[in-house]
């Protein structure tokens, strides 16, 4: 009988997370501090600087992490100093937003090492996208939101409207996207919180306490440099898991330079989400400006979205719960 408990206690936490609102981290304010840091692939001071002249700009102070500079074979450091470097910024309480320099491959080699507690008391926000979706996921399923954007690797290209965007988020300006119809959407309207990330990341974190749960909530996928049947394994598997099965709606973002074979698999990116979702019933968005593009749009992950695919337009606002 009692060891029913712990079960209980846990399907009694998913649905409380599912019906209530997620915490939001406060919002900047000018003055307060960034921390700039690498949890994956190798990345240079010098390619920080467009960066740190926008937040500097923005009225930021910012503080190069320890793996801002070192080289250990492709990564920014070993795992053990990625982490340490992660768990310093983590646990600074001068540090009011953590911005991830760059993705590529690596964050989930480190992500069991973090010790999560003194954020859980007092979150700040994590800003990134592609491989920082394994932060993302992780830290969603601690009922705490995140933010999705763009990192300083691509500061440079990045759109004016991305980089606006980025600053609108981090300093609590209420987020509103409108984006022209593609023939391939579903139209249809719907409510929840907004989650997900790199399709590749979603897919490799099946299984593990990083995997996050959908239900109730508005998907957002998006890949960059893929086979498409390679897109349709990780499509395949994320729906045999349950994965689109009572979402509110979907979202894809970029879906970037796709590969194929000398024999063709014969559908494109787009094709291939269109055969899932043509077993569904939820309204689906396609060419969202987010992801591996230089329109990068932010988006807050853990925050209630309302998604409104119509014929001519979609528009995806955020309800700006947990607003101070």
């Amino acid at each position: 009988m009692y060891k029913i408990v712990p079960v209980l206690l846990l399907i009694f936490h998913t649905a409380f997370l599912n019906a209530q609102h997620m915490v939001i981290p406060p919002y900047l304010q000018k003055g307060d501090t960034v921390g700039i840091i690498a949890t994956a692939r190798s990345f240079q001071p010098e390619d920080a600087l467009p960066a740190t002249d926008s937040l500097r700009h923005w009225g930021l102070h910012v503080v190069p992490g320890n793996t801002i500079g070192p080289e250990y074979h492709q990564l920014s450091g070993t795992d053990r100093e990625r982490a340490a470097d992660l768990q310093q910024m983590l646990d600074n309480p001068a540090i009011k937003a953590i911005w991830i320099a760059r993705g590529g491959y690596g964050t989930v080699r480190i992500i069991d090492l973090i010790d999560f507690e003194h954020f859980r008391k007092k979150p700040k926000w994590i800003v990134g996208y592609s491989d920082v979706t394994v932060l993302h996921s992780h830290i969603h399923n601690m009922g705490i939101a995140t933010l999705h954007a763009t990192m300083p690797l691509n500061v440079k290209k990045n759109t004016p409207e991305s980089m606006q965007s980025l600053k609108d988020g981090l300093f609590g300006k209420p987020l509103s996207y409108t984006v022209p119809a593609r023939a391939q959407n579903r139209t249809g309207n719907g409510e929840g919180i907004l989650t997900g990330g790199n399709l590749s990341i979603l897919y490799s974190l099946l299984g593990s306490p990083s995997a996050i749960d959908t239900e109730g909530k508005i998907l957002f996928i998006e890949d960059l440099d893929e086979y498409l049947y390679h897109i349709d394994r990780m499509m395949m598997n994320l729906k045999r898991n349950g994965y689109f099965d009572h979402i509110k709606g979907l979202v894809v973002g970029g879906m970037t330079r796709m590969h194929d074979n000398s024999i063709p698999w014969g559908k494109d990116a787009i094709g291939i989400v269109m055969d899932i979702a043509d077993q569904y019933h939820f309204p689906v968005c396609f060419d969202f400006p987010a992801g591996h593009l230089q329109d990068n749009r932010a988006l807050i992950l853990g925050q209630r979205v309302k998604l409104q695919v119509g014929k001519e337009k979609t528009i995806l606002s955020f309800t700006n719960d947990g607003r101070p």
